[in-house]
Order: C-alpha cells, then structure tokens, then sequence
C-alpha cells in the first residue's frame, strides 16, 4: 500500500474523496451504491478504482486485500439516524455504520473516518455510540467523535456533520480536530458572478439580499420526488435569502427576469453552497440528469471540511506538535454499566455503577431508548426489577440479518 492510502466506502459523488485528496491521501478504491455518482467519480478520476454495487457484497470487493491501508473512509447511509427520519438506528436496512466498525477488524487501518448527520449525536443514540467506541477499543483504537459546522470551513451553509475519527495509540495522542478563524462566506458573496452570467441585472441587489450562510442542503433521496431544497421551514429561511427554493432550475437569470420571491438555483449554484468552491482548488464534474446531479451534490460531504480533517489525520500520522494524553468520553454510562457487567442489574445496581441518581421513570426511559438498537432483557422480580444487555441489533455482516433481504427488497430506493 502507498504510505497514504485511501478506500472509501459508500464514497457518493466524491466530496470526501476530493477533500481527502487535497490532504494528501491516495485512493486505492472507492465503492458506491448509486451508478450516478460512480460515474462522476470515474469522470474525474478515471484512474481510480471505482467499484458500483452494495459495499457489504463480498462478491464485489475482498476487504483484506486492503488491509493495513493508511484510512478507511466514507460517508455510511444518513437515513437511519437523520432527525427528519424515524430514526430507527440498528433497524433501518440501510444502516451499515456498525457494519463499517467491523470492517476495521478486517482491513485493519491505520486510522477510520466516518461522517454522518448530526442526528447521531442525540441521546436517542447514546448507546449506539457507547457501542462503536467500546470497539473500536476493543480493536486497539482511540476514537472521538466531534460535531463539525461547514460553515466554519468556509462553506457558506451551516451543514453539521457528526464526524468520527479513530487512529492507532501512537498516531491518536498527535490528533487535534481541525479549527478555523475563516469568516464564512455568505451566499451572495459565493453566487453573485454565477446569478450575472447571463447579464441579469439584479444580480448585485440580490447579492446584497442574500448575505447570510444557506440552510443545510438537502439532498433527498430515491424515494421522494426531484430536486428541491428543503421542509417547509427550509423555504422559509431560503426565501429570506431572495431565493426561490421550489426547484432547481438549468440556467441563470436573463436580462429583465422579474421573481415574485427571488430565482431559482442551479445545480452549479449548489455545487457551491456544498463546498466545491473553485476558487479554493475544489473543482468538479457531475454525470447525469439535473435531478440525479443535485440529489450527488446534496448528500455529499463537503470538500473543505473533508479536506480540514484529513489534514488532520495526515499531521497525527506524521506526529507534528506536542503529544497530549486523550480522554475518553462516555456516551452512555448504563450502556457501559450493563455491558461491562454481563448480568442481571438492578435500579440501585446501575445506579451504583453508572454514577446517577436514576429514579425509576428515568431508568426506565433510558432502558426504552437502549432497547431499540440492543436486546434488553428485563427480569421482574419480587425484590426488584433487573436488566441485562442482550445482543446489538445491527447488520455487522451477518449472512442471517434482516437487513439483506429488507436491502434487496429496497435496493431501488435506497440512496
């Protein structure tokens, strides 16, 4: 393997991939579900190894033929946890982030990088995180996780991505996640040439209007209708912009064009508002139609904060600055108390061992949220009620699991 290798899973239209490039890292593969975004990747980079199909296909790729590969990366399915969603976690056929833990076992990285939607960072999944974190360390790792704004990248939409990032002991304790003092650029500033090119000329006043960072792109998926940017509360923020958000239109405005609330955007608008910012080195191409194109450019990642972490990573593998002590951080103390006991818990057990004051109601509702993602079992006994901690819900490569016939099933509407 090249000392800075790259195989990014689920890699979509190639926003990570162009960010993890700019930082240094040489891609050996790249696979993807959507023919769409598995052409522009080859479009451009047609000397990458581009693989289109279901990532967890063993017919498709053998991981060990990657292994001590310098990262393991992508941007695993949102849906799943996505607070618009129903946030099933470990039931969702389209979860493989806990699919993607075990694959470390397997290629054995020198560091992970997985990105995913803020949703991930609410208590609804304290447990699933407990998890991932547990081994990882298991694995021989030292992983965090951090909520990152693209805004503070110079991507002018706020877009927060929760974003982990696990590296050997060695590498881990040089880790420092990436800050910024870069004014985010508003959308006027980053549109204002792209609304003129065809000579409209309210392209400076619109420019003025629209003088804030965007809401988070949305990019959509299969199983919902074309382009279009957002809820209904997106609109609204979208409107205040002077932007019409019903829709993604094929060209700029023209000469003497007048908007009730303000033009549409291009798909070349968007690329921008996501982060492919030509001015920064983060040019691109894009296959297929406009709907196809704007629903690759709304689920990517966008290539500056790609970019920012990788950089990132590269400097903890080259051990630049002063090496500092990690602590880990608990997701989920009765997760831990549960796990690491492996029997029957009562109120006051957990209470105990988790370091909370938890009353029943609290117990219990905490009990609720961990039981959809793990098998709880609940005892009910005359002294007290207990819990233990049954198996992980998740597909993490089990031929048996529910998710490869639900995955089969959807496959046409998964994106």
């Amino acid at each position: 393997m090249s000392d800075y290798g790259v195989v990014e899973i689920c890699a979509g239209a190639g926003g990570q991939a162009l960010g993890l490039e700019k930082a240094g890292f040489e891609h050996k593969l790249a696979i993807e579900l959507d023919s769409n975004a598995c052409d522009t990747l080859r479009l451009n980079r047609e000397e990458w190894d581009v693989k289109q199909g279901d990532v967890a296909d063993r017919d498709l790729w053998n991981p060990s033929d990657y292994r001590g590969v310098s990262l393991l990366a992508g941007g695993v399915p949102c849906p799943p946890f996505t607070i618009a969603g129903k946030q099933l976690g470990a039931e969702d056929e389209r979860d493989l982030f806990a699919w993607a833990i075990e694959l470390v076992d397997e290629v054995k990285p020198r560091a992970l990088l997985l990105e995913n939607v803020r949703g991930l960072s609410m208590p609804r999944f304290a447990g699933y995180r407990q998890h991932v974190l547990d081994r990882l360390t298991e694995l021989g790792y030292v992983a965090e996780w951090q909520l990152l704004n693209a805004s503070d990248f110079g991507v002018p939409q706020l877009r927060p991505r929760f974003v982990l990032v696990a590296l050997r002991p060695e590498d881990a304790a040089y880790f420092a996640w990436p800050e910024t003092d870069e004014e985010p650029s508003t959308v006027g500033e980053v549109l204002k040439d792209l609304m003129a090119d065809n000579g409209w000329e309210g392209a400076d006043e619109w420019a003025k209007r629209a003088n804030k960072i965007a809401p988070t792109i949305v990019g959509g998926s299969k199983k919902h209708g074309g382009a279009d940017l957002g809820p209904t509360r997106a609109k609204r923020a979208w409107a205040e912009l002077g932007v019409d958000a019903l829709g993604i239109r094929n060209d700029a405005p023209l000469p003497g064009e007048k908007f009730e609330v303000g033009p549409k955007l291009t798909t070349e608008m968007v690329e921008r508002i996501q982060g492919w910012l030509p001015d920064k080195g983060f040019k691109w191409k894009f296959a297929g139609r406009k709907t196809a194109t704007y629903r690759q450019i709304g689920n990517a990642f966008p290539p500056p904060v790609a970019a920012a972490v990788g950089s990132a990573i590269m400097r903890a593998f080259q051990h630049e600055g002063e090496p500092t002590q990690r602590q880990p951080v608990e997701h989920d103390p009765i997760y831990k108390a549960l796990r690491s006991s492996g029997e029957f818990m009562t109120q006051a057990q957990l209470s105990q061992a988790s370091g909370l004051d938890l009353d029943a109601p609290e117990l219990e509702r905490r009990i609720s949220i961990l039981s959809r993602d793990f098998d709880v079992e609940i005892s009910t006994r005359k002294s007290a009620t207990a819990y233990k901690l049954g198996e992980f819900r998740a597909f993490t490569g089990q031929e048996d699991h529910a998710r490869n016939e639900l995955f089969l099933k959807n496959r046409a509407k998964i994106s």
